[in-house]
């Protein structure tokens, strides 16, 4: 990754956009008595989506049925690994599941049987990710190695022609990578560049914490299985890939379709290091809502398809994004500023690879 140039947005915003929306989402919590946190429906929600993932695990390593049975139940598994990260881990991370400090944290903590490190998610996803949206070089969800292109300030290369095709292929390692490689990489990385947030622990204390939680997480996927399963190893490495690339596959596609689009914007600072817009209007350029209408997919992902709502407010549970969406809606045309939207999921996916088409053709 190149050198990181000093960034910051622009000050300059005499319209007031942010502050009159702030103004406006704040009345609405404080005239109907809500609060900003988690509330029952996420508690609900929070125990179904730990079902989806322990119950069919549970099954697996306890039933003597066959591989073939136990396949659906690790897709099954899988999806329920991908709800808790979009729905409980997520919140808990952001210190928007509850009012609590300590169940936030414990929530967050799931990350650990999902394959991630708390630490590196917050550093990589809370600073980097939101605070510098879509802009190459600085957030690293543009970051795929030479495989994919997600932006056109990142450097091209013949393959990626066809990354249009390829793409989803690789969406699905997400989460095995994220288990293997990325966490120690990303420590790394970040502990050299002396990144870090308000409470982390030192550096050492990290690496001792993050080699804790590898032998912790690999025990519950690989060794328990193999201990319970009277089967050869080889099968319960393939009930791990199934499990691991149905969440991957999931995650990687609700991910990209908020930011890698069409109608997502790529700026680059000037030469001073200063972005042409304020923070909050950074936001609406660079982020992209979808399918907010249909009821399963607000559910399912944990509110990250009303991700204009999430980066703006991102200590705002997501249970109440449908809500205050049109607050931010009527305050951004008010404004004359953008807010992308996509009808349905179809159609943000339509865009999100051509979109990948279009980074893979080669720039003139």
């Amino acid at each position: 990754m190149q050198a990181k140039q000093t960034l910051r947005f622009s000050r300059k915003d005499t319209r007031q956009f942010f502050k009159t929306l702030n103004q406006r989402v704040n009345y609405y919590f404080k005239e109907n008595s809500v609060s900003k946190t988690g509330n029952w429906k996420l508690w609900v929600k929070t125990f179904i989506m730990f079902s989806l993932l322990i119950a069919p695990y549970v099954l697996v390593i306890t039933l003597d049925i066959s591989l073939w049975l136990k396949l659906p139940l690790c897709v099954l598994t899988g999806i329920g690994m991908a709800g808790v990260g979009m729905n409980v881990m997520h919140d808990g991370n952001h210190g928007s599941f509850s009012k609590r400090a300590w169940v936030n944290k414990f929530m967050g903590s799931s990350i650990y049987i999902l394959a991630g490190n708390v630490f590196n998610w917050k550093v990589q996803h809370n600073l980097l990710h939101h605070t510098y949206t879509n802009i190459h070089g600085h957030d690293e969800d543009l970051e795929a190695g030479r495989i994919l292109r997600f932006s056109k300030h990142s450097k091209w290369m013949p393959h990626h022609k066809f990354q249009h095709y390829y793409s989803i292929l690789l969406y699905g390692l997400l989460t095995i990578n994220w288990a293997i490689f990325t966490d120690v990489q990303q420590l790394k990385r970040y502990t050299k560049r002396k990144l870090s947030y308000v409470n982390s622990k030192k550096p050492s204390i990290q690496w001792i914490g993050l080699v804790i939680s590898k032998i912790f997480y690999w025990s519950i996927w690989i060794l328990i299985p193999m201990v319970f399963i009277n089967a050869p190893w080889w099968t319960v490495l393939m009930g791990f890939v199934v499990m691991h690339y149905t969440a991957g596959l999931i995650l990687s596609t609700v991910f990209q379709l908020a930011h890698i689009s069409e109608d997502a914007e790529f700026p680059l600072a000037d030469s001073k290091g200063t972005m042409k817009n304020t923070w909050a209007i950074h936001q609406l350029a660079t982020t992209v809502n979808f399918s907010t209408k249909n009821r399963f997919v607000n559910w399912f992902t944990g509110g990250l398809n009303h991700q204009i709502e999430h980066h703006i407010f991102p200590h705002i549970s997501h249970v109440h994004y449908t809500k205050i969406s049109s607050i931010v809606r009527k305050t951004a045309e008010e404004f004359n500023l953008p807010y992308n939207e996509y009808k349905t999921t179809r159609s943000a996916l339509f865009s999100h690879f051509r979109f990948l088409k279009q980074m893979g053709m080669q720039p003139s």
